[in-house]
């Protein structure tokens, strides 16, 4: 059975004070709810609050960004050693927006996400199409791309520490979401694109969530898509009764 796993992507909100107050508010609401992981990835300077008030819960944290490389002249960004360092098990890779707004490529998410898996931390991977690709007919070849792309060198026993987010560009903040539907034939195509690279059963072992305006209202008909094995959850991750709304629909 693939793992579902209920992910909070803070992007860049919540300071250490409200973070530590907002896992001592949501871990005894979470407690026991163990048919998903539950996972907070926050900004890097939130890390140690989160870490120490989620001790003792079943709460996992996660950071936003990861670099490629072990140490060097890289101002402001962090590697993976000083996350393992500090707590973390989980890293989001290639969100859109990184891609976006600070140049993150196909090729550097690679090695973002090798770096990560080398050094034992659980990679989040992010993959999805822009509103003019998906018109133009090419979201399947997009995302087996991007997958690909993102997955080259990994190994397949490293791939148990991936888990590769869909969540398509046009439906990430702008309140628009995708069907169920749409969402599980996103879905089904990056588990193609890893079963073409990997073989069936790491594809059917791998955990695909979706991303892209996942809330408290339609998180039930999203997760119970084949394909839709938890969310990466954005603006719903920073409200504790629609994060738990959600953590609940994947216990249900």
């Amino acid at each position: 059975m693939r793992k579902t796993v209920i992910a909070g992507n803070w992007k860049m909100n919540m300071t250490p004070a409200k973070t530590a107050e907002f896992i001592k508010a949501l871990a005894p609401i979470v407690a026991g709810k163990d048919k998903c992981d539950i996972v907070l990835c926050v900004p890097a300077i939130d890390i140690p609050a989160a870490v120490e008030a989620a001790k003792g819960t079943n709460i996992k944290i996660g950071a936003e960004n990861v670099h490629f490389k072990a140490s060097g002249a890289y101002t402001g960004e962090i590697s993976a050693e000083m996350l393992t360092e500090a707590g973390v098990e989980y890293v989001v890779i290639g969100h859109s927006e990184r891609r976006q707004y600070f140049g993150e490529t196909d090729k550097t998410v690679n090695l973002r996400t090798l770096a990560a898996l080398n050094a034992g931390l659980k990679a989040i991977v992010c993959v999805g199409e822009t509103l003019e690709e998906r018109e133009l007919g090419y979201t399947e070849t997009l995302l087996k791309y991007q997958t690909k792309m993102a997955l080259t060198n990994v190994t397949a026993e490293q791939m148990k520490n991936v888990i590769v987010a869909y969540e398509p560009v046009w439906a990430i903040g702008t309140g628009v979401t995708a069907t169920a539907e749409q969402a599980d034939e996103g879905n089904g195509y990056v588990r193609a694109a890893i079963a073409e690279a990997f073989g069936a059963d790491v594809a059917e072992a791998t955990t695909v969530q979706y991303g892209g305006s996942m809330n408290d209202k339609n998180a039930a008909e999203l997760l119970a898509k084949t394909n839709v094995d938890g969310g990466l959850i954005g603006g719903a991750s920073l409200k504790t009764d629609a994060f738990t709304a959600i953590v609940d629909a994947a216990n249900a």
